[in-house]
């Protein structure tokens, strides 16, 4: 970070800290003048209805039309909304990961489970391979961040991120549509429509298509540019009130993509004969690999990449939630159930030689079953549970290394994973104001994976990874077939005290736990497929929430401390003949920190509504040894800002009638960043902030034209770093670069 960033980032903070006093004074005073009422926020936490001021949990809500509004499509975009949280794609629009507080899990395994849980309609996604799916039609999105293994399925311990879509209304007919147009010549166009068949059956239909004709990378060895998009998604919901006790809500969707992802931009070892003294390698723009190969031209979206970019996807899921009101406790029945297939290629050499170029296949199997039983006293709220899941995840390789090793390779993984659990959650009231909220779930988990790589010595004279002649192929170089099972508890208690109807502080201790698993990745050593272990994070937290009615403020705040065990995290690995980057353990780690969250709307700036967030994070990883040798205590967690923000300001103006027009404009900020354990400085994140912008004329409810740009300041910043500089190379991921256009969309009732 440099230090004008440095001082920037403090000018900032100090004055975020003195504009929430004096926001906080302010609501105090005026809260006696002129009440107005601030629109209680309904969360779904809980795995029930509340206000958030009734939740002692850090939770961000985004609604619906929030989302439209900032053009959240891919799970990508939520990183925009909340502080402390960390969404990077380990490759150019490709296996998004999802960390939160500094906890995540640092993999590219499709075989693996993410540690920040991602719900859709409470369905869990098993994969990693999973997150890369399109949003549309959406009612919110819940970003719950610490352990939540008690009241939600598997593999917790950052968080969960639970996503609603709109569901069926038997209140009348309503439809959308809304179409969209932007630089790269990428359009959009989503519909919607809702059909009350009778007072009890109603319909919901919903589907959107993306179009993306120009990517934003330029592929010299194509010669043309990559990362078009091509996207068709549908959606049916139907929701029939069988009896006045009894409902039934079935969802099916569809995805059908046929794109093309990005590439990431080379670094080199080796300093070229006849290069300027100037020039320090490895790492630096102008350094090569082993086959003389560089990258000069200063632009992280333009390269050389040999491999071809198609990225092809096809997904159906299914959904069914039934609810039946037993007059003592209510049942709740949801299942789900989703098949996915998909192929790409990735050029993890990030040039246009055949060194390490791979062609990914992955099949993925799902279901899964939770019953809960829920109800409440005069004096508590409860609700016990249990969940059922399976799924099967086939991945394979094609690996191209002829230009470095002479040779192709073949790896494969075929993993079976079955869950169950049993939990149940309290929340008793000690007194009027004092509430003990008390958690337990016990899950078992086990997986069988069957996997490996081979050389496949395809050239003469012989494969240079294995020393093999041809035709004496195909070579083992990795193999592991194995059984892991895992038990474990998952627990909270906590305290909630309501001094008064608008104001919540709290402070739990809770334990999330995720299992354990296999690595998947190319190995070239048995001994680099064996099972890493399951993690396990308590988190000790206080916090408080508060609307102000008066000045139109809302606000949270949390202080919180990880005890983190066992750490599962990306380590660099050259055990074997080729170096690898693999998913191992680490001892201990100690995370802690701080989130505020404030939401104003000024009762003398009529239209006006202001946001912002401060995630202030210290993480520190304790001693471990990977292959190039010990790693001293006092590394910092990978993709863990020490701090991060995001602000909003938005106004509404009336203009003639019904007309208005509104303006907004958004930031975030995120710290420097590791992407390794090891803390390696040449594939670091700087710091760096990225600024949005829409403007808009619409009348409620009816219609509305924007105009919006994202990125305004093409800021280029770092979102994933490999080093694999024992072969001679490196990479780096980009964000997206400034993208603007125009939108439109309609209203019918």
């Amino acid at each position: 970070m440099s230090v004008s960033n440095t001082r920037g980032l403090r000018a900032g903070l100090v004055m975020s800290a003195g504009v929430a006093a004096l926001m906080l004074a302010a609501g105090s005073a005026r809260a006696a003048e002129a009440p107005t009422e601030i629109e209680a926020i309904t969360v779904t936490a809980q795995k029930r209805a509340q206000d958030t001021l009734d939740v002692g949990v850090n939770v961000a809500v985004v609604s619906g039309e929030q989302l439209q509004a900032r053009r959240v499509g891919q799970v990508t975009d939520l990183v925009a909304f909340t502080p402390n949280v960390d969404i990077k794609e380990n490759m150019p629009g490709v296996l998004p990961v999802v960390s939160i507080r500094g906890v995540g899990l640092n993999d590219f395994s499709v075989t693996n489970n993410p540690s920040a849980g991602v719900y859709v309609d409470e369905v869990y996604l098993s994969s990693l391979a999973l997150m890369n799916f399109d949003m549309f039609d959406l009612e919110r999105m819940e970003a719950l961040k610490g352990p939540q293994g008690t009241l939600y399925g598997r593999n917790s311990t950052a968080g969960a991120i639970n996503i609603v879509t709109a569901k069926p209304s038997f209140g009348g007919y309503e439809a959308r549509i809304a179409a969209g147009y932007g630089n790269y010549k990428a359009g959009d166009l989503e519909g919607m429509v809702n059909i009350p068949v009778s007072d009890s059956f109603a319909l919901r239909l919903s589907g959107k298509v993306v179009k993306q004709d120009e990517g934003y990378f330029y592929n010299r060895a194509l010669k043309r540019d990559i990362g078009r998009r091509d996207v068709d998604l549908g959606r049916l919901q139907a929701r029939w009130q069988a009896t006045d006790k009894v409902e039934v809500l079935v969802k099916l969707e569809a995805q059908k993509n046929r794109s093309e992802v990005g590439a990431p931009e080379f670094f080199g070892l080796l300093k070229p004969a006849g290069a300027p003294a100037g020039l320090v390698c490895p790492g630096a723009s102008g350094c090569t690999d082993f086959l003389g190969y560089s990258d000069t031209d200063g632009d992280p979206f333009k390269g050389a990449w040999s491999v071809n970019p198609a990225y092809d996807f096809d997904q159906r899921a299914a959904t069914s939630r039934i609810t039946a009101d037993l007059g003592w406790a209510t049942l709740t029945s949801v299942t789900g159930y989703l098949d996915f297939k998909r192929q790409w290629g990735a050029d993890t050499d990030a040039g246009p030689y055949r060194e390490l170029d791979f062609i990914e296949h992955d099949k993925i199997n799902q279901i899964s079953q939770e019953l809960r039983l829920a109800g409440a006293t005069e004096r508590s709220d409860w609700l016990v549970g249990a969940f059922v899941s399976r799924d099967r995840v086939k991945m394979s390789y094609d690996g191209d290394l002829r230009d470095l090793f002479n040779t192709r390779t073949y790896t494969f993984s075929d993993q079976t994973s079955k869950s169950a659990a049993a939990f149940g959650n309290v929340e008793w009231k000690l007194r009027d104001h004092l509430s003990l909220v008390a958690g337990l779930r016990y899950t078992w988990e086990q997986k069988d994976n069957v996997g490996g790589d081979l050389d496949l010595v395809s050239n003469c004279p012989g494969s240079a990874l294995t020393l093999a002649p041809c035709g004496a192929g195909p070579i083992p170089l990795a193999h592991v077939d194995a059984t892991i099972d895992d038990t474990n508890w998952s627990w909270k208690l906590g305290l909630n005290w309501k001094p008064n109807p608008m104001t919540l502080v709290y402070g739990s201790i809770s334990q999330g736990v995720k299992s354990g698993g296999f690595f998947s990745g190319v190995a070239t050593t048995s001994a680099q497929l064996q099972p890493y272990l399951p993690e396990t994070l308590i988190d000790y937290e206080v916090g408080m929430k508060q609307r102000l009615s008066g000045a139109g403020l809302s606000w949270s705040g949390s202080l919180f401390y990880y005890d983190y065990s066992d750490v599962q995290t990306f380590i660099r690995d050259t055990s074997g003949g080729l170096p690898i980057q693999r998913l191992g353990n680490v001892g201990q780690a100690k995370i802690y920190g701080a989130d505020l969250d404030l939401t104003w709307s000024p009762p003398a700036l009529d239209g006006l509504d202001l946001t912002a967030g401060l995630g202030l994070l210290h993480t520190e990883l304790g001693a471990f040894a990977s292959s190039a040798g010990p790693v001293a205590k006092g590394n910092e967690m990978p993709d863990a800002p020490k701090a991060s923000a995001n602000v909003s300001a938005t106004y509404t103006a009336a203009l003639q009638g019904d007309l208005k027009a509104r303006f907004q404009v958004d930031g975030r900020y995120a710290g420097k960043m590791f992407k390794d354990a090891l803390n390696d400085p040449l594939i670091e994140t700087p710091s760096y902030w990225v600024w949005n912008a829409r403007a808009s004329l619409f009348t409620a409810g009816d219609w509305e034209v924007a105009v919006w740009g994202k990125n305004l300041a093409d800021e280029r910043y770092v979102t994933q770093g490999v080093n694999n500089l024992a072969l001679g190379i490196g990479f780096r991921v980009y964000g997206a670069p400034r993208t603007f256009g125009v939108s439109f969309s309609k209203s019918f009732r």
